[in-house]
């Protein structure tokens, strides 16, 4: 059996390195294809070197653009190289269009699909990650679902019980694999002067945060706030695309640490030693819940609604008062939750899983 592991982000290259690490350990057949959708070296190649992962056999270098210039573009570039190597699984992670491209032109192609992180919902069709995240799962044949919600959302959508697998998610592997490495190799602390638990880790780039103005300058101007009030340094390693709107919108910052995006073994000490972390990213969610620390989100909903009910994380949305009050209460709660996504063994069983299905 061959597998082709089709990836694009950065998130999709740490969620899927347990899966890769555990391929490579039962000597599988396999080749990485990476899209490109996440191109400079701190959000792309520096992660396969920490996690010293094998180099993409192949790397469209898509860049980025319009869904529908991004889709395109992986789409055809896609297409021809599954033609040539004829695998017989096609592999992805999560919700970008990466994700939807390589499950859509796989299908298409008559190879089976598994999708990684399945059966995520926010029921907010404004988000192009969900209907990436919905598309995808009903193109596949393996769907790795990393709780019982998630395979309880994708059998409330019809898809047969015996295509999905519960497994946890490789987040929870990803983290205690790395953890002791990032404390000892990541250099965020030391450069930025920074004392654990003694700041506020912040990461804000998602379409309907960064894209309109008006929620974009009310988020800010709750950072601000934030910073005034308790002293304490706000840390927001700016993607490259917030900063670009932050730029066409005029929006400035005055007692916010921006920095430039982190290496994984440096963001994951950041969030490690955090204080709290406000986010609107769905794997920091995650990832601050598996790390006990609190989080915010700042987003109306969100496709980890476990994090909400072990108390995890609370939803604060965008208006300055909110996010304050809703930050007071997560520093007020004790960081005792339980991990609702796994014992970090999801990589190891979803390699067995396709395995067995040969």
């Amino acid at each position: 059996m061959k597998i082709v592991i089709i990836l694009g982000t950065r998130p999709e290259i740490i969620k899927m390195a347990p899966v890769i690490r555990e391929l490579e350990k039962r000597n599988a057949d396999f080749f990485i294809l990476h899209t490109g959708q996440h191109y400079s070296h701190n959000l792309d190649k520096i992660f396969f070197e920490q996690l010293k992962l094998p180099q993409p056999k192949y790397n469209l270098e898509v860049g980025s653009g319009s869904h529908a210039e991004e889709t395109a573009k992986m789409l055809v570039g896609i297409e021809p190289v599954l033609l040539k190597e004829k695998p017989d699984i096609g592999l992805a992670e999560g919700d970008t269009n990466s994700v939807f491209a390589a499950a859509l032109t796989a299908v298409k192609l008559h190879i089976k699909v598994g999708h990684v992180e399945a059966g995520l919902r926010s029921y907010d069709r404004n988000m192009p990650e969900e209907i990436n995240r919905i598309l995808t799962d009903h193109c596949s044949d393996f769907l790795f679902a990393p709780t019982e919600k998630a395979k309880a959302a994708l059998m409330g959508e019809g898809i047969s019980e015996k295509k999905i697998f519960v497994t946890g998610n490789t987040v929870v592997d990803a983290v205690r694999q790395n953890l002791e490495m990032a404390a000892q190799r990541g250099t965020a602390l030391k450069n930025f002067h920074l004392d654990p638990g003694e700041y506020f880790l912040v990461t804000l780039h998602r379409q309907e945060n960064v894209d309109n103005q008006i929620r974009f300058s009310s988020i800010l101007e709750a950072l601000e706030k934030l910073a005034v009030q308790f002293r304490l340094p706000v840390v927001y390693p700016i993607h490259p695309r917030s900063r670009e709107r932050m730029s066409r919108f005029g929006l400035k910052t005055r007692n916010l640490t921006l920095i430039e995006p982190q290496d994984y073994f440096s963001f994951l000490q950041l969030e490690a030693s955090a204080k709290l972390i406000l986010t609107d990213s769905g794997g920091v969610q995650e990832e601050s819940c598996v790390l006990n620390v609190p989080c915010v989100t700042l987003r109306d909903n969100t496709e980890r609604p476990e994090t909400i009910e072990v108390g995890s994380n609370i939803l604060a949305g965008a208006s300055p008062e909110k996010i304050l009050k809703c930050l007071k209460i997560m520093l007020d709660r004790e960081n005792s939750w339980q991990n609702p996504f796994g014992d970090g063994k999801a990589g190891e069983r979803i390699v067995g899983i396709l395995m067995s299905a040969v």
